[in-house]
């Protein structure tokens, strides 16, 4: 029997009606129209999450249940209130902390790193309902736009904010807490792959707590390291061990070495 392949278009869609549910008077124009009964936008996202889903499942061969589904995604939709006072939250923390901001409406549709956040947690809500595909195509829909790549596994709490983004990498057994910030190109990543397959399930990534701040650059990596509350990890610094609450943390400064580069000093 034929299978029908995931449709990346429809998952942009999908992305794109969320938006408009949660901020219906910013977004808007990326509605594609479709080939569906004109349904109001929580109907037509319901309906197309059922559907990309259902053929999820049935490109992976994995049995479901069309009731169980339908369940699922009527958990999803009724957590939509829930995910906008946590992305208000997350904007809150933006206008705080970024003294370039020119306002909410700005934040919403110009930063990537409130974009990245806005699809993260929509997918989360999917890879915790064990929605096979969707998430991870969602999420690289999200990386490829912003450069910020968000495993749909974290978890991430609120006032949660990505400063500038470009580089970012945060892994699926990452746990972030409240009011973290990190900048350009930090990686929460794990220390080595080499099992492969064999570590599928278990921590790999490291846990941050509330209050922390990550400069541009930096790694933090593995599934033992935990940055304790109010840390402050310098830029390009590689942290591979826990740190207690309230530290500074970075790795030595290497020398400064300025040579003399004009020519017409050489002999």
């Amino acid at each position: 029997m034929k299978k029908d392949p995931v449709s990346i278009k429809m998952c942009r869609e999908i992305i794109a009606l969320y938006k408009k549910i949660l901020f219906p008077n910013i977004y808007g124009e990326e509605i594609v129209s479709l080939d569906v009964p004109q349904r109001d936008f929580k109907e037509k996202m319901a309906f197309l999450l059922f559907q990309e889903a259902s053929k999820a499942y049935q490109m992976i061969d994995q049995a479901y249940s069309k009731n169980t589904l339908k369940e699922k995604i009527k958990r999803l939709m009724a957590k939509l209130p829930r995910l906008l006072r946590i992305l208000e939250e997350d904007i809150v923390a933006i206008e705080a902390g970024d003294p370039a901001s020119n306002g909410r409406i700005e934040i919403i549709l110009a930063y990537p790193g409130f974009y990245a956040v806005l699809v993260y947690r929509l997918t989360h809500e999917l890879y915790l309902e064990n929605i096979p595909i969707l998430p991870r195509i969602m999420a690289e829909h999200a990386h490829s736009v912003t450069g910020i790549d968000i495993h749909p596994g974290a978890d991430i709490g609120k006032s949660f904010f990505i400063d500038h983004g470009t580089g970012v990498v945060i892994g699926e057994t990452a746990e972030i807490g409240n009011f973290v910030k990190i900048y350009q190109g930090v990686t929460l990543g794990a220390i080595g792959l080499r099992d492969g397959k064999k570590l599928k399930g278990k921590k790999r990534h490291p846990t941050i707590k509330n209050n922390v701040t990550i400069y541009s650059g930096a790694s933090i990596l593995g599934g033992d390291t935990i940055i304790g509350n109010y840390v402050t990890i310098a830029s390009n610094s590689i942290i591979t061990a826990s740190i207690e609450d309230h530290k500074l943390a970075r790795n030595k400064t290497p020398e400064l070495l300025v040579k003399d580069n004009n020519p017409q000093n050489k002999t």
